[in-house]
């Protein structure tokens, strides 16, 4: 049985670990002020509203309201109980914890029990087809073939690469552990025939687990191990309830840190590529589910980088890839975009088992271009250069292009290119191209007249604060009596002083249920604790829905010194002004509701409550509560 982890070795985990650094894993972080933004790993955004407080060790999204510490980041991102997020956060730290506080004696609870069945299932099915390919006489011929590939043992080890055999074993495996019927046919590992019977989807085929960004197996690719005319080389798990292929990147889980650490990612054409750069040292490489890069993979890369380079197959398939890749990236990221080409027409895997390790990282040290260079080189195919009619179709093609550059300084060195490589006059030259760009700015401002459509609100200078359900309040300010609920939470919580006036307040009372139950958290915490600590009150805290709430105070704009006569404002907008505020817009309502009956009685009996209300609202101005 595992012991519960003592809240001195929680505080130590914590204290160890920077939550910056943990959390720039995960999200690439710029500073800005006094805290760090990027974008929300919670929910797809174009602006970064998500902020880390260094000094504080806490985040907070200001677009979706989620916040809290370092553990929560973890819980929420990867659905992790509180021990496997204290254990996970240790590891990153290098802190040892004992053996009896491991995270798989204590897991969390699943959300969605038929995805925490499904997960099972594939970890269940990686390592049975990793053992039949490392240990067994049926996973031989794989093996060699993989070797053959230039695979070592710790290359396939760490992909989890393994091997379905031809008479099929995975369907016999669950049925010997009674695994349910339903979960199999939903599960993707199986074909299910008119009967209902299921067979082995993969086949004879080396099985590549295809991972979420959190390292856990959720499809495989299987690439067939005899060629047939009737059988796809590759064959993909389908779509399940783990699994969207728009939504994953081969090797990401891998990756992620050595993007962040590269500042860069590269994309790769296909499995084998990626882990031919990985075992040769380039370990910041993904490659896409065998299409274009979708707007969620996009995405995905902007949370860890600002730059993306294309590696595809420098045959000219790949070229084409890699010109629709950039058209495609240029147009819908914010990511910085170059070109890495293998040469002699080969893809990475095959130059690096022709070349070797040291050419093949060569490469990549020395054969980066900008967009611009490889369109510049792409646009020579299927002309020839040698006749004039081809060689003004050319040189229109590359103007019009760099018309589209920014920079005038990228602009005049590849017109020293084209002048160096055709011989002609540099100022010619840049006429044509001054025309191009008039021509081209002329045609986006027609086409802005066309659609004239009110221009994007730009990101406030400070996002507006979560709501007392944690969410945002995008359509109006915060009432009065939100606000001061929140700056006398703020004080309360930090100002001991505050804290001991505020309690010896008879029926003392927040109006939002939210605010009064971080409040009667607050009294059971200051019973054991003689100091507070937002890491540990989040901790402390039963309900994970408060946590961003009492985060998001931390990030609001205050002075940081109080007075007695601020606290007594307070309080008595909280306690006398707002129940008067809603007494009196009942009663207004009832005086609307009269006259519109034609009730004189009523009315006038109405009227002399409202202004009795309205004496007490000026009295309780001048109300002092200590």
């Amino acid at each position: 049985m595992a012991n519960r982890i003592p809240e001195e070795k929680v505080e130590q985990v914590r204290s160890a670990v920077n939550i910056a650094d943990f959390i720039g894993q995960y999200v690439q972080l710029k500073k800005a002020g006094k805290n760090l933004f990027g974008l929300c790993p919670f929910h797809e955004e174009r602006t970064p509203s998500f902020s880390v407080n260094e000094q504080k060790q806490i985040f907070h999204c200001f677009s979706c309201g989620r916040g809290g510490n370092v553990f929560s980041f973890i819980m929420e991102l990867e659905n992790l109980s509180f021990p496997e997020a204290v254990v996970k956060v240790a590891d990153f730290g290098h802190i040892e914890l004992p053996a009896t506080y491991t995270a798989q004696s204590q897991p969390a609870a699943p959300k969605d029990q038929q995805q925490a069945d499904l997960l099972k299932l594939y970890a269940d099915s990686a390592k049975m087809y990793q053992h039949i390919l490392v240990n067994t006489e049926l996973g031989e011929p794989a093996l060699k073939y993989l070797h053959e590939r230039g695979l070592d043992d710790e290359t396939i080890q760490t992909f989890g690469i393994g091997y379905a055999p031809a008479n099929q074993l995975l369907l016999d495996f669950f049925k010997e552990h009674q695994t349910d019927y339903q979960l199999l046919r939903q599960s993707g590992l199986f074909i299910e025939n008119q009967n209902g019977d299921l067979r082995d989807r993969f086949v004879d085929r080396v099985l590549f687990p295809i991972k979420d960004a959190s390292g856990r197996v959720i499809a495989f690719s299987g690439r067939i191990l005899k060629q047939s005319p009737s059988e796809p080389k590759y064959l993909n798990s389908p779509e399940t309830k783990l699994f969207n292929k728009r939504s994953v990147l081969f090797n990401f889980d891998l990756a992620r840190g050595p993007i962040r650490q590269q500042k860069s990612v590269i994309l790769f054409e296909g499995f084998m590529d990626v882990i031919a750069a990985y075992r040769s040292g380039i370990q910041n490489g993904v490659a896409s589910m065998g299409t274009s890069l979708t707007d969620e993979q996009i995405y995905m890369l902007e949370r860890v980088t600002d730059t993306l380079y294309v590696c595809y197959d420098s045959d000219m398939p790949g070229q084409k890839a890699t010109d629709r890749a950039l058209k495609l990236l240029g147009g819908n990221s914010r990511l910085t975009l170059g070109v890495i080409q293998m040469p002699d027409g080969m893809d990475p895997d095959e130059y690096l088992r022709a070349n070797g390790r040291d050419k093949f990282v060569q490469v990549f040290e020395d054969g980066k271009q900008t967009p611009t260079a490889f369109e510049m080189q792409y646009l020579k195919h299927d002309l020839n250069l040698q006749n004039t009619p081809d060689q003004l179709t050319y040189l229109q093609a590359v103007l019009e292009r760099l018309a589209k550059l920014s920079s005038s300084v990228e602009q005049d060195l590849y017109l020293n290119q084209l002048v160096a490589e055709f011989d002609l006059d540099k100022n010619d030259l840049k006429s044509q191209l001054r025309s191009l760009v008039g021509k081209q700015a002329v045609q986006r401002s027609g086409r802005g007249a066309q659609n004239m459509t009110p221009p994007p609100e730009t990101a406030p200078l400070a996002p507006p604060p979560a709501t007392v359900d944690g969410g945002t309040n995008n359509n109006a300010p915060l009432s009065r009596v939100e606000k001061a609920e929140r700056l006398l939470l703020y004080r309360l919580l930090n100002d001991h002083d505050v804290w001991l006036r505020v309690m010896a307040i008879a029926g003392f009372h927040f109006v939002h249920d939210p605010y009064q139950q971080i409040f009667v958290y607050a009294e059971a915490y200051f019973k054991t604790h003689n100091q507070f600590d937002l890491g540990n009150f989040t901790d402390f805290m039963a309900d994970s829905d408060l946590q961003p709430v009492v985060t998001s105070l931390e990030f609001m704009d205050v002075a940081s010194e109080t007075s007695k006569e601020e606290i007594a404002d307070l309080v008595n907008v909280i306690m006398t002004q707002q129940p008067l505020v809603l007494q009196i817009n009942q009663k207004k309502a009832e005086l609307t509701a009269a006259k519109q009956i034609g009730n004189h009685d009523l009315v006038q009996q109405l009227t002399l409550a409202l202004i009795e209300l309205y004496r007490k609202q000026q009295q309780a101005q001048q109300t002092d509560y200590f």
